[in-house]
């Protein structure tokens, strides 16, 4: 096992072998143009509080046979998996919660593999390197961030505590066009949804742009768009106009960027990255305020479009209670968390079943609450 400071240690063909192997769900998100467009740009290194580590675990020959994407972080920003109360516990208690190790796609709230091999030996042999890693660099822990539900059980057995929380996520059956959508709603919840994408569209034009259709000047317009929404919501925004360059040159076949353009100009982007079963949105951003303008281009429209790829689902990123009644619904979400100091590990194991049990019931109760109609096919 060997931590490497830079995807630029590992051929590109190797990665995206242990981290999309042939016959799983292609995930974009784990891709070395992804990940390493991120440390390229500068959006991940040295000066942003995510450092890259990345486990390495290859045979005798030098054959790559599986990885652990890891970080460094000094800070709890960009995750979204929140525990900036643990660390104020934590340091008020004379501890350091600072720095810890954490296993995520940066600035991505997306489901998807984290323990990088096809065996189940193997991914136990990662998860204990990385726990003995964290012990000898002396860290407060090591969290995982949105790994799949199902390693998510291999990864508890080995001392992680399990952690829950909710994204909302609208699944595709199959659906032939946006009014099959629509038909199993409720009526009323179906005649809401139409007059709100009348109001969205009036006197505006949407595009769809993928592959070669994008331009630099369709990028100018989403960074612009961008920039404005961190601005507002975060203060700053953590990826810089060279990683999205780079997701341009090496990705473009799996951006889908939406826009809304009026009177001959474009006046708002949404980001989306298509995976083989799943659009996921991602940035959005606006020039000038139009009413309901963000539920049209980021929801409404992604729906569209994975209903004419023939795409499964559609993932919207974190929170937004208001995506339930556009049809997109509560779903579980899962981390976990390695903490070293057994008291303030038992004070999280405690927190979290009080936490989880929170969840469900709201999960429980938000699906009560579903636009869908009650008596359409399971």
């Amino acid at each position: 096992m060997q931590p490497v400071d830079s995807l630029d240690a590992v051929a590109r063909d190797d990665w995206d072998r242990v981290a999309n192997p042939p016959g799983s769900e292609y995930d974009p998100f784990l891709s070395w143009d992804f990940l390493q467009a991120l440390e390229q740009s500068g959006c991940v290194g040295n000066t942003t509080g995510w450092l890259p580590r990345h486990l390495l675990a290859r045979n005798a020959a030098g054959r790559l046979r599986g990885a652990v994407p890891l970080y460094v972080k000094s800070h709890s920003m960009g995750e979204y998996v929140f525990d900036h109360a643990w660390a104020d516990a934590y340091e008020r208690a004379g501890g350091r919660y600072f720095p810890k190790l954490v296993t995520a796609v940066p600035f991505s709230p997306v489901t998807g593999r984290r323990i990088l091999a096809g065996s189940e030996d193997l991914r136990r042999a990662l998860v204990e390197a990385t726990c003995d890693i964290a012990r000898r660099w002396g860290v407060s822990g090591w969290h995982i961030n949105f790994p799949a539900p199902d390693t998510l059980s291999e990864i508890a057995s080995l001392g992680l505590l399990p952690r829950v929380d909710r994204q909302y996520v609208w699944r595709n059956p199959g659906y032939a066009n946006y009014d099959g959508f629509l038909a199993d709603l409720s009526s009323r919840k179906r005649k809401a949804l139409r007059k709100e994408r009348a109001a969205a569209r009036a006197g505006i034009t949407i595009e769809h742009l993928s592959g070669d259709q994008l331009r630099p000047e369709h990028w100018d317009v989403f960074f612009a768009c961008y920039q404005e929404t961190g601005s507002r919501k975060w203060g700053y925004p953590y990826l810089n106009r060279a990683f999205f360059d780079l997701l341009h040159q090496r990705m473009s076949d799996r951006v889908l960027l939406v826009m809304a353009k009026k009177d001959g100009r474009y006046i708002a982007a949404a980001l989306n990255l298509i995976g083989s079963d799943a659009l996921y949105g991602r940035y959005w951003g606006k020039l000038e305020d139009h009413p309901f303008l963000h539920f049209e281009l980021c929801y409404h429209q992604a729906i569209d479009a994975a209903i004419e790829r023939k795409l499964g689902r559609v993932e919207a990123g974190a929170q937004g209670e208001h995506k339930l009644a556009r049809g997109y619904t509560p779903t579980e979400v899962h981390s976990a968390h390695f903490i070293l100091d057994h008291g303030f590990r038992d004070a999280v194991a405690q927190y979290l079943d009080q936490e989880g049990a929170a969840v469900r019931a709201d999960i429980l109760a938000q699906a009560g609450e579903s636009p869908y109609r009650k008596d359409r096919p399971a």
